[in-house]
């Protein structure tokens, strides 16, 4: 089922919406890197569900468990596997949907291809997969803060029609969290929470926007041609649950521009050539520059909405669907540590292919 990412940073996540458990196993964390629990569940806090009155109420802890590859607080070399449980999950909630397809979801597709699914709360459809994303993400986000002191962040930057305004070269951690929206901007957070609240009134959903920007990169991660680092970014985020569109730096904006308003000047700094601008968003040639590599992710209203709509049963018979059970009204609040997670993979990947091909010393003369 393609439940793999990576090269040399690999992740294989596992479990159902509505099973035992879900999770990860991560095959190619360096040895020797201090980790803890206390790594992981900072990130999966961010993305569990019940924390605040804009999502889903499922009552779930997310405890993160480290099953392995792991000795006396250090990484071994040797695959860590992260579980965390299902405690609080309610398949009988699901019944009505056993023999009905809702609109925009995974379950007709996923019995065209298997003819067979999972309709408890989504099986692997379920946004609860991305736990293990998440989980191996904390570990990619230790590994590059060690080696390189690479940052990652992201927030909310827009709801519906609602756009934010925000410095991605100043934000902060504690500025996203400040507001359940995790959105800095204060005065768009609070238009977005009321948009929220309403829809979820209403029965229906909201789509949005993510932005999350890498700071701190280093010049020459990514592969010309097709494994080009802003290719599998793209890749990575469009995995997401409900993704329907990424934009690397300018993205469809440059469209608007001209080619003297759009090239990123280059100056001398201390550390090689520097831009002046960042409109290729730190990416070059499918390789990083060295500066901020920024990204925007477009994610579509919640599929599964209480409003009654219009479907068809697995036996192709005309009715209609007012899903029940618990969702979240908007999937932006806990989209943001989702794309930061495949941020931190895909970079943590790049470093450690760099790292493999980069094994000569340069030249101080060309030969």
């Amino acid at each position: 089922m393609a439940s793999t990412f990576g090269t040399l940073f690999r992740v294989t996540t596992f479990g159902e919406s509505h099973g035992g458990g879900v999770g990860v196993v991560i095959d190619g964390c360096p040895p020797r890197l201090a980790l803890t629990v206390a790594d992981l569940q900072s990130d999966l806090d961010r993305r569990r569900p019940g924390q605040s009155r804009l999502v889903t109420q499922r009552d779930e802890s997310d405890e993160a468990e480290i099953l392995s590859g792991m000795f006396e607080g250090f990484t071994t070399g040797t695959p860590l596997a992260v579980l965390v449980r299902n405690n609080d999950h309610r398949s009988g909630a699901y019944d009505h949907l056993k023999d009905v397809y809702r609109p925009s979801h995974a379950d007709f597709t996923y019995d065209a291809k298997y003819g067979f699914r999972n309709w408890a709360g989504g099986g692997r459809a379920s946004a609860r997969e991305t736990i293990g994303r998440v989980a191996a993400g904390a570990v990619a986000r230790r590994l590059l803060a060690e080696v390189a002191g690479i940052e990652v962040l992201g927030w909310v930057d827009r709801v519906h029609d609602i756009d934010a305004s925000v410095d991605a070269g100043a934000v902060t951690l504690a500025d996203v969290e400040a507001d359940p929206t995790r959105c800095p901007d204060r005065t768009a957070a609070a238009a977005m929470t009321a948009a929220i609240e309403q829809a979820r009134r209403d029965g229906d959903s909201l789509g949005g926007a993510v932005r999350c920007v890498a700071r701190r990169v280093p010049a020459g991660l990514g592969e010309p041609v097709f494994d080009k680092l802003d290719a599998d970014l793209a890749r990575a985020l469009m995995s997401l649950p409900a993704a329907k569109g990424v934009e690397i730096g300018s993205g469809f904006a440059g469209t608007r521009m001209t080619g003297l308003s759009h090239n990123d000047p280059f100056e001398p700094g201390n550390d090689g050539p520097r831009t002046t601008t960042n409109h290729s968003g730190g990416i070059q040639g499918g390789i990083s520059n060295g500066e901020d590599i920024t990204c925007r992710v477009a994610f579509k209203p919640t599929g599964t909405i209480a409003s009654e709509q219009q479907t068809v049963t697995r036996d192709g018979e005309a009715t209609t669907l007012a899903a029940k059970g618990r969702h979240d009204p908007c999937v932006l609040p806990r989209a943001v540590p989702m794309v930061e997670a495949m941020m931190l993979l895909t970079l943590a990947d790049h470093w450690l292919r760099q790292r493999a091909v980069d094994v000569l010393p340069v030249f101080d003369e060309r030969p």
